[in-house]
């Protein structure tokens, strides 16, 4: 394999095929409620880029029964990851968090719990609560990082320094959960250069995974407003593909690769349409690396050595 997927690391460690939930626990975001910002970041959907999960308001057990339906004809193992995806997941009142995360991560067919929020959303009780899942079963928690570049991230409204993330990173390494960084490929201004420094440093965080996503313009965001002024390029797919073959290699061979492209929901995509195509792109991407003979890890193995 040209890269180490999150399916294989999986099978490795559970034996079996095993498939994520789409839940929701935050209806917010500081990035919404005024905390460091009103209308979120730049590329994110109203419903803060949980399309595929249920309702926050749901009893956990209702979404985990909903979710299971959505993916019965692809599951036959009976094992999930609860993933809480919507806004910021650990951006509520503790109790509620404790309430949820707890009756997701004992559900018997729950092997893991993965949970996407913001750096700076992980106060010390948080903490506490993520260690003591941790300790029950496996804790992935994503972070959305998505450039290192200050200019960029002022661009897109993330709302927090570099700083910010660099301090997390050491918080949550120190009681053992599994980071997994996201990364968006394409954003506005940003050179090819630029792009592969954050995935470098991503590769040198210390991070347990990362998510490779294409930028995607969806309607009903401000970035869709920029697109349609001509302010967004947006790469093909001959392009997109390329620059993951340099992506991958910068990053260490043990690094977990967790997602390649991304997927945008095909009512509200505006751009690029070619990734509407899942099965396109993901067959072009292994061309892509086949053809070029990629190897992950290959660049941050020689830079490591030569003490770069």
């Amino acid at each position: 394999m040209a890269y180490y997927s999150f399916h294989q690391y999986l099978t490795e460690k559970f034996g079996c095929k095993v498939y994520k939930l789409a839940l929701s626990c935050a209806d917010t975001c500081p990035n919404r409620d005024g905390t460091c910002g009103t209308r979120g970041c730049i590329f994110c959907s109203a419903g803060g880029s949980g399309e595929f999960a249920s309702p926050a308001a749901l009893p956990i057990e209702m979404q985990i029964e909903n979710a299971k339906k959505k993916v019965e004809s692809k599951c036959h193992t009976g094992r999930y990851i609860a993933y809480f995806q919507s806004y910021t997941s650990t951006y509520a009142d503790i109790s509620h968090l404790k309430r949820y995360f707890w009756q997701a991560i004992l559900h018997p067919q729950v092997v893991a719990l993965s949970i996407a929020t913001r750096p700076d959303c992980l106060q010390k009780e948080i903490l506490d609560l993520l260690a003591a899942l941790n300790r029950t079963k496996p804790v992935f928690i994503e972070l959305g990082l998505q450039t290192i570049h200050q200019k960029t991230a002022d661009y897109i409204r993330r709302g927090y320094p570099l700083s910010c993330f660099a301090l997390a990173m050491q918080e949550l390494m120190k009681i053992g959960v599994q980071v997994v960084v996201h990364v968006i490929l394409g954003l506005p201004g940003e050179s090819r250069e630029q792009m592969l420094k954050t995935v470098s440093y991503v590769g040198k965080s210390g991070a347990h995974g990362i998510k490779l996503q294409l930028l995607h313009v969806l309607k009903g965001t401000d970035l869709a407003l920029e697109y349609a002024k001509g302010r967004v390029n947006i790469m093909t797919l001959d392009e997109y593909t390329d620059l993951l073959c340099d992506c991958i290699e910068r990053l260490p061979p043990d690094m977990v690769i967790h997602r390649l492209t991304g997927d945008g929901p095909k009512r509200l995509l505006l751009a690029p349409l070619w990734s509407a195509d899942k099965k396109r792109v993901l067959n072009a991407i292994q061309r892509k690396f086949t053809g070029r003979q990629i190897v992950q890890g290959r660049q941050f193995l020689q830079e490591e050595k030569n003490g770069v």
